[in-house]
């Protein structure tokens, strides 16, 4: 029958047709965002809530798409090279069905529809989900057993198939923060707070206080008239009362309180009625995670609190605000201290650093990526290197960066120019 070649074509586009639909789907489900189809099933998409459907099935699903792939690609090469044999003979019908149908499958049936459903992935996954269920059904009690079989055949090899690689959804987050930013469609200081709000549950207390050292604390032997002068003239709000010594915090004293009391009783005020208004300080260990705190603090409805370490020694003390400031970056207002800038420039390549400035802020300010595992501050970091205290003049190089101790008070690094290394002074 000379018209019988026309079917049989026809027949092999709609093969080539149903294994651009397999193709398409799987890259389509494969790249479609998972959270926009969560939004869609929350909004009641029915056909977002089939694609998760798919989502959760993912074995199941992979094996009808290659199951029902590979059978219309062998069904449409065997056809053709059945019409092939029936025109060229049987020495060059095979190689010219093969010619025909590798280029065709290629560029119809593979890269023209995965094309299509990367750059529209979304709209691609909800129209063939309800089509791809049926699928999914219907091949389902083969897929069953060539599953069993690759789950015997994994155990054969020592592979068990239940474990995997998971990736937190955390980790997730900062890939896409990253991708965008790399791109050009997120600034920096978006991705730096994005970055900043995952990372509050693995940063700690202890990370982010103020160090005793730089606590400004009232002692309450001091006469009545001299505790309220400091109190009022101090730049914070809350400041610490001790007795005896600085890390005996007995009371934590608000400026507020103290205004009411001098105009309540404008003479005769006694240090047991400034001891009467000061709160009672609250004691956070330093390992507390940043999370954890910025719960407390509004579960408590506190601002304050004291950190100390496992020994119960008083380090320092955290606020609202600095766990705010580790998200959104330095907060001044109008009663803050105007200080010369931590992290200056020094040269043509170089920039002179505090030595308190910690190793998370000079990766932010500056776009690096310093390790602070072992140590919180830029000087804390060489010493954790260097396993030593440094001289003055002293010239350090690690990870790329030529660190060298510009100023030290005693055992502490003070002043630092850090410089990194270019190309030649590395491989040097």
């Amino acid at each position: 029958m000379e018209g019988g070649w026309i079917i049989e074509g026809l027949i092999i586009v709609v093969l080539l047709m149903f294994s651009a639909f397999f193709s398409g789907s799987e890259t389509a489900l494969t790249a479609v965002s998972r959270a926009r189809i969560f939004q869609l099933i929350k909004e009641g998409n029915k056909r977002a809530i089939r694609v998760e459907a798919l989502h959760n099935m993912k074995d199941r699903l992979i094996g009808a798409i290659l199951l029902g792939n590979n059978m219309v690609n062998i069904a449409a090469a065997a056809l053709a090279t059945t019409l092939a044999i029936r025109w060229f003979g049987v020495e060059m019908g095979p190689l010219y069905a093969t010619i025909v149908m590798t280029i065709t499958v290629l560029i119809f049936s593979e890269v023209l529809p995965k094309t299509i459903a990367i750059h529209h992935s979304e709209k691609v996954a909800l129209s063939v989900s309800y089509a791809l269920s049926i699928v999914v059904k219907i091949l389902m009690p083969i897929t069953m057993v060539v599953q069993l079989l690759i789950r015997g055949v994994l155990r054969v090899v020592g592979l068990d198939h239940t474990k995997s690689s998971l990736v937190s959804a955390a980790d997730v987050i900062r890939g896409t923060i990253e991708l965008h930013h790399s791109e050009g469609e997120m600034e920096k200081e978006d991705r730096d707070m994005l970055g900043s709000i995952l990372d509050l549950g693995e940063r700690e207390v202890g990370e982010v206080m103020v160090h005793r050292k730089h606590v400004d604390a009232i002692d309450m032997a001091l006469e009545p008239d001299a505790i309220i002068d400091q109190a009022i003239n101090s730049v914070h709000s809350r400041i610490p009362l001790y007795k005896d010594s600085p890390d005996n915090i007995i009371g934590i004293l608000h400026v507020k309180d103290v205004l009411k009391l001098v105009m309540s009783r404008k003479t005769g005020i006694t240090r047991e009625m400034i001891r009467r208004i000061a709160g009672k300080p609250w004691f956070v260990p330093e390992s507390t995670t940043l999370d954890d705190q910025l719960f407390a603090f509004r579960h408590r409805r506190k601002h304050f609190a004291c950190v100390v370490d496992e020994y119960g020694a008083f380090l320092g003390i955290v606020t609202l605000e600095d766990i705010i400031e580790e998200i959104v970056g330095d907060i001044d207002d109008e009663h803050d201290a105007l200080e010369i800038d931590d992290i200056m420039p020094y040269g043509d390549n170089a920039y002179r650093v505090d030595g308190t400035v910690t190793i998370r802020d000079l990766n932010r300010h500056l776009d690096w990526s310093l390790p602070d595992e072992h140590a919180t501050t830029i000087a804390g970091l060489i010493l954790h290197e260097a396993e030593m205290i440094p001289e003055e003049g002293a010239v350090f190089e690690f990870y790329n960066i030529r660190f060298t101790i510009a100023q030290r008070e005693g055992n502490q690094i003070t002043q630092l120019i850090i410089e990194p290394l270019l190309e030649e002074d590395a491989d040097a």
